[in-house]
């Protein structure tokens, strides 16, 4: 099986007392593409969008993503 990249939103989310909803608004993005992304079935991420949601937790995108080796 090949490396594997995760996605930690739920955990940066929790630590902030933040929900998905209110993320989303703050990003300006929906809810449903961020819950495809929240879950790891998302394909892609805009740079653009990785940086909007890293200023609105405060945190780098390795906070966010995660790769994870066999």
């Amino acid at each position: 099986m090949p490396a594997v990249i995760t996605v930690h939103l739920d955990e940066l989310l929790a630590a902030r007392n933040m929900t998905l909803a209110q993320l989303a608004r703050e990003v300006d993005i929906t809810v449903v593409n961020l819950s495809v992304l929240k879950n790891g079935r998302a394909k892609a991420i805009r740079f653009s969008t990785l940086a909007r949601l890293c200023a609105a937790l405060g945190c780098q995108p390795g906070d966010i993503l995660r790769w994870q080796p066999d």
